[in-house]
């Protein structure tokens, strides 16, 4: 056991003797590993941090443990035979069916209520069009998971008498009022002041659409507004991610009763889980990996003929050597690990190093560009087993090349 233990020591740091007296060269062995490492580690950051960034941004707009249930709503893209199909199917969901649901969703920890309009927005000679007008029941706030940062969301009693108040997003605020603290002053809607009890954290922009340029109203008042023709939006929650399906699940079969629909009849309405957003997310940033982690793998690959190479020349420069080892005992096995020790050596070094390297730009991508990347731990261990392997792989035939040097001709090429 002590003489393994000696002999892989002693290799290790021959090894390590060689590539220290040719720095240079080894530096620029080592760059093609390094490169190909970092590339690896920094994808994978870019793929995870896309994925948390579009999550994130999703979760702003549809809270979590949420569910949407609509006259049309599709996670998925639908072809226009089935979108034909939906549309001549599926019925608007009244303000009575929402409130049936609410009663009997036992499931559900919330159920609300929304109605989407538009309007262009003109007070003091300042203008904002195509600003999103939302009538939503007081409980929005809780659903979606929203951040108020002056003053409050609605209230119930302000749903109940469908009062004149509003709650603004940042946009909004820094349009209307700079310099000013807006709440308890009026902000004219279609002609109609309403007063400002409250303003929405900033929750920036997705798919380079505005989150923040939303005026949130009580439900009652923007159906007396905009009218009552296109529905409502009912929007549920459970209390945890695992029991959301079942949520969902009660809603569904709440609003199939109540519309008196048989088992093997299809559903009137349409459902966004979002749950499946979610796992949309992730298909889609595994597609992305799935194309994209290869390519870069190809740059280890060119880092590892990069290794052979000079490894074929580390054994022509040290056919002395290795004819004075076997001379004096060394066995074919021994050279050929002392080589495949080297070019491992060298490549887990590079793969080091390209980590630290894909670090460093891992950072300064999430300083400049405001996006959270995360080095994950995945993508580090795929980089370094594949640098290993491919130092060995790379090792393989100039260790076989030295361990076959005969030693009598090898010490006459001294």
């Amino acid at each position: 056991m002590r003489q393994i233990y000696t002999f892989y020591a002693d290799a290790f740091w021959i090894a390590l003797k060689s590539i220290l007296e040719h720095k240079l060269r080894a530096f620029l062995t080592l760059l093609g590993v390094i490169i190909g490492v970092s590339a690896v580690v920094v994808v994978g950051a870019s793929i995870s941090g896309l994925n948390s960034y579009v999550t994130e941004k999703v979760s702003k707009v549809l809270g979590a443990n949420h569910f949407m249930i609509t006259r049309m709503a599709s996670t998925s893209r639908l072809d226009d035979n089935e979108y034909e199909r939906r549309n001549r199917r599926n019925k608007n969901v009244t303000w009575e069916e929402y409130e049936y649901i609410k009663v009997n969703c036992r499931t559900c920890t919330e159920v609300g209520a929304q109605n989407n309009s538009g309007a262009d927005i003109n007070q003091d000679g300042i203008e904002m069009p195509a600003v999103r007008i939302l009538g939503v029941t007081a409980n929005m706030s809780e659903i979606e998971d929203k951040t108020i940062t002056e003053g409050r969301f609605l209230i119930n009693e302000e749903v109940a008498r469908s009062a004149k108040v509003c709650v603004l997003g940042t946009d909004l605020k820094e349009k209307f009022f700079p310099a000013q603290n807006p709440l308890g002053q009026n902000l004219k809607v279609n002609g109609i002041p309403l007063q400002i009890v409250g303003v929405e954290d900033k929750r920036g922009a997705m798919f380079g659409d505005s989150l923040d340029r939303n005026i949130y109203i009580p439900v009652t008042l923007h159906l007396q507004m905009f009218g009552r023709g296109n529905g409502v939006q009912v929007h549920g929650k459970s209390a945890e991610r695992e029991t959301l399906l079942a949520a969902i699940e009660d809603a569904q079969t709440t609003l199939r009763n109540k519309r008196k629909l048989l088992g093997s009849e299809e559903d009137t309405f349409g459902i966004v889980n979002t749950q499946e957003v979610g796992n949309q997310i992730d298909q889609f940033t595994a597609g992305i990996a799935a194309v994209v982690v290869p390519i870069t793998l190809i740059t280890l690959v060119v880092g590892g003929i990069v290794v052979m190479n000079i490894m074929l020349v580390s054994v022509t420069e040290r056919t002395f050597e290795i004819g004075l080892r076997k001379a004096l005992g060394a066995t074919r096995k021994q050279i050929l690990l002392q080589f495949l020790i080297e070019s491992s050596l060298l490549c887990v070094t590079g793969g080091i190093l390209g980590i630290l390297l894909a670090v460093g730009v891992t950072q300064l991508i999430t300083f400049f560009a405001e996006i959270t990347m995360s080095v994950t731990i995945p993508y580090i261990v795929l980089a370094v087993v594949v640098s290993s392997v491919i130092g060995i792989v790379a090792g393989l035939y100039p260790a076989y090349k030295a361990s076959k040097l005969d030693p009598i001709v090898a010490l006459t090429k001294s």
